[in-house]
């Protein structure tokens, strides 16, 4: 049995994915989405719509990065579970992974557009706004945790890991939201994450966030 993953070790909701396969140490072969041939034709064939990343798992294709998470929860349940078996706090683990998804990433998205040659409302204030009142609802949230839901590393915190170490370079995040930095510093210490950071550093050359030093 191999686990196939199409994928960029850039991408945010890739990292995702790749976070939740460390943490269960799952060994996966990995497949570049960089546009070259014959990976291009594969993914494409196996995946029409084109959004990374991709899991294949003895013919079977999982998109979108977090149903990938949940697969493989499902299909070894022997491993780490990045979704707890308590349905409640199941459910604070996808509302916050969503929270992540929608109110860090989106924001943080918007705000890099006329870094890519697009345009944004407002010259980016709505979005800014935005980004406050969502690391602002965090900063309360994390007064006294460890991690996003429940007491344990889970989905909501391998989606956190990445949308906030992007706002950070896009954006910035302002220094009084002490509890987003602590818990932003425990993410980058976390093996699985930083493994994941690790592989993603070599596609640093040329995006356009601004990479402040030693905030990585």
């Amino acid at each position: 049995m191999t686990l196939t993953l199409y994928y960029h070790p850039f991408s945010s909701y890739c990292q995702k994915a790749v976070t939740a396969l460390y943490e269960k140490g799952l060994a996966f072969e990995g497949k570049l989405i960089d546009g070259s041939e014959p990976v291009m034709s594969e993914f494409k064939a196996l995946w029409p719509v084109g959004k990374m990343p991709l899991l294949v798992d003895d013919g079977r294709t999982v998109f979108e990065a977090t149903a990938i998470v949940e697969y493989l929860d499902a299909r070894f349940p022997e491993t780490a579970r990045m979704i707890p078996a308590d349905p409640l706090v199941a459910v604070d683990v996808r509302m916050w992974e969503r929270f992540f998804d929608n109110y860090i990433a989106y924001p943080q998205f918007r705000l890099l557009a006329p870094r890519i040659g697009q345009e944004v409302d407002d010259g980016g204030e709505k979005w800014r706004a935005k980004a406050d009142t969502a690391l602002a609802v965090l900063d309360a949230h994390m007064d006294g945790r460890e991690w996003a839901a429940g007491d344990a590393f889970s989905l909501a915190d391998c989606a956190a890991a990445p949308h906030l170490l992007y706002i950070d370079w896009t954006y910035g995040i302002p220094d009084h939201f002490r509890n987003v930095w602590a818990y932003r510093d425990r993410l980058l210490a976390r093996p699985s994450y930083a493994r994941a950071l690790d592989e993603a550093r070599p596609y640093r050359a040329g995006v356009p966030m601004n990479i402040p030093e030693n905030r990585d």
